[in-house]
């Protein structure tokens, strides 16, 4: 196969996996960067693939806190957990080892592997209340450190949130600005330059970053109207499962 036509099937897998991570985005208001980096990791380094979701991922997360109905008042709420979600973004992304670290694809495997196993689980995961207060900071920092080791913020925030037993709204909204903090502290990330340079700083990956977004407001239109016909729980069953056996395959061969 020659090079031109080894990009340009590059290229048509990488527009196929954005429309399915931003169809995945519209049906459950989570899981773009999450399916986004998994399989464009396939084919790219996670830190190129963490790099090319930057800017998808923060024009349609903003949108998603922005249009919830209490921004100031979840901003309040959560501003001790998203302190420690930067904190935990720079130190696992700068002291660490970060996406270039040869531990971050099998650790993105095993964070895709539980964040799948705890989504096909039956348990409803509710806290007691008064434990929050310490809590949020508490996943704020171990979901930073996982953000900045492999891209993906969805683990603890997304089951911890859960667990608050929050309004749909609601839940949507504070998902909306966790991910839209992870993703600016991310780019600082990307943005350190390493043994290549810095990621975001390569023109390449940013013009890629750019056309992302149409691709992923594409599938997030194409999740809106499935979203109407397909039973949610239907589709989350295979969602996780799908998730979790990407995840195994992922730490299989990072281990390997």
């Amino acid at each position: 196969m020659s090079h031109d036509a080894a990009g340009a099937g590059i290229a048509l897998a990488g527009f196929c996996v954005l429309v399915l991570a931003g169809t995945v985005k519209g049906l459950l208001g989570m899981g773009l960067p999450t399916v986004g980096i998994g399989l464009l990791s396939l084919f790219l380094t996670p830190a190129e693939a963490a790099a090319v979701l930057i800017v998808p991922s923060t024009v349609t997360n903003l949108w998603q806190y922005f249009t919830g109905p209490n921004v100031v008042a979840t901003a309040r709420r959560f501003r001790l957990m998203m302190i420690a979600l930067v904190a935990g973004t720079l130190v696992g992304g700068l002291l660490i080892g970060g996406l270039t670290s040869p531990l971050a694809l099998p650790a993105l495997g095993a964070t895709l592997l539980l964040y799948g196993a705890v989504g096909l689980s039956a348990v409803p995961l509710r806290l007691p209340a008064g434990v929050e207060g310490w809590m949020s900071p508490l996943m704020g920092l171990l979901t930073g450190i996982v953000t900045g080791t492999t891209g993906v913020s969805v683990m603890p925030s997304a089951p911890y949130l859960q667990a608050l037993g929050l309004s749909r709204d609601d839940l949507v909204q504070a998902l909306g600005l966790t991910f839209t903090i992870s993703t600016f502290a991310l780019a600082v990330v990307l943005a350190k330059p390493g043994e290549d340079g810095a990621v975001l700083a390569d023109p390449r990956i940013l013009l890629a970053s750019l056309v992302a977004l149409a691709p992923a407001f594409l599938g997030m239109e194409i999740g809106r109207r499935v979203r109407r016909a397909v039973s949610p729980l239907v589709f989350r069953r295979a969602f996780f499962a799908g998730l979790a056996l990407l995840g195994a395959y992922m730490l299989a061969r990072g281990l390997g």
